[in-house]
């Protein structure tokens, strides 16, 4: 993952609060029950968290919330400030993405939500292997994000949002690295994770992984 999405995070920054707690059309479905899943992740999680793609820090306060320490990485230097000014400098937001971060001591989990479709499926299995390597047994990994069962839900996805004219979401399943479920179960498995999918919404699963 380079910095080809930093520009779009930049300039949506100011209005991504707004944006997720909208009622907007096209997006709708996508962050059903938002509120949820950012307290399922924080639940979820044990010990020290590393967080990818802070964004504002919404999941930040909730992870805070549930008494974790934690470290957050964010690629995007808007959105960085944000979090900075809401968390009020509880938590340390180091600049960096999945791939290119600063190791901070032992971590007991890594979360992200609404984040990792932004690497390919090599990418994402090389971040995995990065983090296998950090964990230890009984760790975990507890990411939300966008997945396809499977091809013909992808297609048929695609062809509902320009059935309904929904040009910019046409336009994002058909940029962003969406992947399937087989393939995100075994880039898990391959890595050493124990994993399981629950479905929060038409788009969003929660993942959880546990170091075996």
């Amino acid at each position: 993952m380079g910095t080809e999405f930093n520009e779009l995070f930049d300039a949506w920054a100011y209005t991504y609060d707004a944006f997720v707690a909208s009622e907007d059309e096209q997006y709708k479905e996508a962050f059903m029950n938002y509120d949820e899943i950012l307290k399922t992740v924080a639940k979820k999680a044990i010990g020290t968290v590393l967080e990818f793609g802070v964004g504002t820090g919404n999941l930040t306060e909730q992870l805070l919330q549930e008494g974790h320490i934690v470290y957050g990485v964010e690629p995007s230097h808007e959105m960085r400030k944000i979090a900075e000014q809401k968390l009020l400098g509880k938590v340390k937001i180091m600049e960096g993405d999945f791939l290119n971060f600063t190791v901070p001591d032992h971590i007991n989990t890594i979360v992200s939500t609404y984040a990792f479709h932004h690497l390919t499926d090599g990418e994402k299995n090389k971040a995995l292997q990065k983090y296998s390597e950090l964990l230890k047994k009984g760790d975990k990994i507890v990411f939300a994000d966008t997945i396809f069962l499977d091809q013909e839900a992808y297609n048929g996805t695609v062809q509902a949002a320009i059935e309904r004219g929904h040009h910019q979401l046409v336009h994002d399943l058909q940029t962003e690295y969406y992947t399937l479920l087989p393939i995100m179960r075994t880039l898990f498995e391959n890595n050493g994770f124990s994993v399981t999918f629950t479905r929060y919404n038409h788009y969003v699963w929660v993942i959880e992984a546990v170091k075996n």
